[in-house]
């Protein structure tokens, strides 16, 4: 995770803050975090589950 180039959800603007960043420039995993818990816990996705995630949360948001 050291390599991990964090940033911003593009939502986060939006709502005060509340909401996560991402780490998506590792070549097999995608890192998500809570914008206000650095240092909480961290989940991982593989690319394609993200992928589908994301989709999924565009259609029903």
């Amino acid at each position: 995770m050291t390599r991990a180039r964090w940033r911003t959800s593009t939502r986060s603007s939006s709502n005060g803050g509340d909401c996560v960043e991402v780490a998506d420039n590792l070549s097999a995993v995608v890192l998500v975090r809570d914008t206000k818990d650095r240092d909480g816990a961290t989940l991982a996705f593989t690319p394609a589950a993200w992928r589908g995630f994301v989709d999924l949360a565009k259609r029903v948001g």
